[in-house]
C-alpha cells in the first residue's frame, strides 16, 4: 500500500503539488489524471524518490518510504531514457544488472519478455533502429524485469498501435492478478475507463476527485444527458446549458451545467424532443467539467 499524506512541492514561486493525499491499495490499478502542468509527473517523481517533497510524507506498507522500498518499484517514464547505440538485449541486461538480478535468472527473464513482445529476432538490433512504439515496449519491459511490487506507468500507451495497446493491457491485468499495484498516469481517458479501479484527478497541484471510478461516474450521472430530437438546434445558445456537447444524427449528448427542467423548457421551444434520458457521463466529460469548474 502507498500513502501520500499532504505532500507539497514548490519551485521558486510555483506550487507544483499542493497538500496532496492519496491511498493506493495493493493490487490496485490507480489512475492519476490531470491536464498538462497539473502536478502529476511531479507527484510521481516524489513517489519514486527522484525529488523529495517539501512538506508531507510518503508511506509504503505502513512505514515511511525508504530507498530500499523503492527498489521494489518499476517505472516507465513519459520521456524515453534508452541508450540509442546499445543493442536491445544488452540494454535489458545492463538495466537488469543495475537491479542486482543474477545472470542466470536475468537472461531467462529477458528471453521470456523478448518472446512475449515478438522481439526474439531483434535482440541484436540497436535501440535507434527500433520504432518509437517498439522503444516504448522496451521501456515497459524494463519496468517489469525485476518483478516489482509497485509499477508506475507515465503515459504507457504513447506510440503504440491498437494491437500492442491490447498486449500491454493484458500484461497489466495479469500482473494485477498476481498482486502487483499499478499507478497509471495518462491523458487517454478511454484507457483509464477500461483499466483503472480508482482514480485521482488533480489540477494546479490540488486534488479535485479521488475515489473508485464507479463512484465518481455515479456521482456525475445526474448531469449527463442524451437527447434524441427532430429539428435544428442553435449550438451557440445550447452552449449556455451544455458547454461541451456532441451532436450526431439527431442525438445530443453532454453534461448539463443547468437544471434538467430549465434545459428542457428551452429545448422544447427549439426542436421536437423524441426522447430525453439522464446517463452516466464518460470520464472525459467528467474531466472537462471538473477542470473547468475549478478554473
Amino acid at each position: 500500500m502507498i500513502q501520500l499524506n499532504y505532500i507539497s512541492k514548490f519551485f521558486e514561486e510555483v506550487t507544483a503539488v499542493d497538500s496532496v493525499s492519496l491511498n493506493i491499495e495493493k493490487g490496485d490499478i490507480y489512475g492519476l489524471l490531470g491536464p498538462n502542468g497539473a502536478g502529476k509527473t511531479t507527484t510521481i517523481r516524489m513517489m519514486m524518490g527522484i525529488i523529495e517533497p517539501d512538506a508531507g510524507e510518503i508511506m509504503c506498507n505502513g512505514n515511511l518510504i525508504r530507498q530500499d522500498d523503492r527498489l521494489n518499484f518499476g517505472y516507465l517514464p513519459e520521456e524515453r531514457g534508452l541508450y540509442q547505440k546499445q543493442k536491445l538485449k544488452e540494454t535489458l541486461q545492463y538495466f537488469g544488472r543495475l537491479r542486482s538480478l543474477s545472470e542466470k535468472g536475468l537472461n531467462s527473464e529477458i528471453d521470456m519478455w523478448l518472446e512475449r513482445f515478438n522481439f526474439s529476432n531483434s535482440a541484436n538490433r540497436k535501440i535507434e533502429e527500433l520504432s518509437k512504439g517498439n522503444q516504448q515496449k522496451v521501456q515497459f519491459i524494463l519496468a517489469l524485469l525485476h518483478k516489482p511490487e509497485f509499477i508506475v506507468l507515465d503515459e504507457p500507451f504513447t506510440g503504440l498501435d491498437p494491437l500492442n495497446q491490447v498486449l500491454l493491457k493484458d500484461i497489466i491485468q495479469e500482473k494485477r492478478e498476481e498482486g502487483v499495484t499499478f499507478i497509471f498516469s495518462t491523458h487517454q481517458m478511454e484507457q483509464v475507463e477500461r483499466l483503472c479501479t480508482n482514480i485521482c484527478l488533480i489540477n494546479k497541484g490540488k486534488v479535485l476527485i479521488d475515489g473508485p471510478l464507479s463512484d465518481v461516474k455515479e456521482k456525475h450521472r445526474k448531469n449527463a444527458v442524451t437527447v434524441r430530437y427532430e429539428g435544428d438546434l442553435s449550438t451557440s445558445e445550447l452552449a449556455r446549458f451544455i458547454p461541451d456537447h456532441q451532436i450526431e444524427n439527431g442525438e445530443l449528448t453532454g453534461v448539463l451545467k443547468s437544471s434538467p427542467a430549465e434545459f428542457l423548457e428551452w429545448l422544447n421551444k427549439q426542436v421536437d424532443i423524441l426522447s430525453f434520458a439522464q446517463s452516466t457521463p464518460s470520464l472525459e466529460q467528467i474531466f472537462i467539467e471538473e477542470v473547468r469548474a475549478a478554473s
